[in-house]
């Protein structure tokens, strides 16, 4: 079940937003924290990019700047229009991330930023067969979500964090092995970084040639 917060959160844009300014200072604020996901990646302007689960296009407009060819894919119809009021240079499709209405193979990049924490066990599973689907050979998948904190100092802090805005989904995922999972899909893992203690991790998959 969803807090007040959280309902709060995505009734009102500039709450969110207010949000994650906070949440991203602690690792260096909201330009770094939204382009996390994409260091030591290659995105040129040919590269064609999935923004997954794109929100109002937080992250869509990093994307944009790198590449010509950027779609971004929300199940929320008022996040979709954020996003094309936003971020006009991108493309927008209203689905659900687990049934990606598109052919496979579309892609050399597909990105999500904080949104897989949403997802039910086997919802997070079958995205991600979508997420492989869809890719190229050689594509990548990069994402950036919660995960337990190997610092117990920062245990209280995200503990309250998903107590005021989060469901048990969140807990269930960060539970979760993405590594191993990804692993089990097919993906190539070739990065996981920690940050914030531990409660943040960046992962980067590869699609197999």
């Amino acid at each position: 079940m969803a807090t007040i917060f959280r309902d709060l959160s995505y009734q009102y844009q500039w709450l969110y937003d207010g949000i994650s300014r906070v949440t991203a200072l602690a690792v260096g604020g909201e330009r770094r924290f939204r382009q996390l996901a994409l260091q030591g990646l290659e995105v040129v302007p040919d590269t064609k990019v999935l923004d997954l689960c794109c929100g109002s296009g937080q992250t869509t407009q990093f994307l944009v700047a790198r590449s010509h060819h950027v779609t971004g894919l929300d199940a929320s119809p008022l996040s979709i229009r954020r996003a094309q009021k936003n971020v006009p240079q991108a493309d927008y499709i209203e689905a659900f991330a687990e049934k990606i209405p598109l052919p496979d193979r579309q892609f050399d990049l597909v990105h999500t930023s904080v949104a897989m924490h949403e997802m039910e066990p086997q919802q997070l599973r079958q995205i991600l067969q979508e997420v492989y689907r869809v890719l190229q050979p050689g594509g990548y998948f990069a994402m950036v979500d919660f995960h337990q904190p190997t610092n117990p100092i920062f245990v209280p802090g995200l503990a309250l964090f998903f107590w005021l805005f989060e469901t048990e989904t969140a807990w269930q995922l960060i539970q979760t092995d993405l590594v191993e999972l990804l692993s089990e899909i097919g993906f190539r893992v070739s990065d996981r970084t920690l940050y914030v203690g531990g409660s943040l991790q960046v992962i980067q998959a590869q699609k197999p040639f």
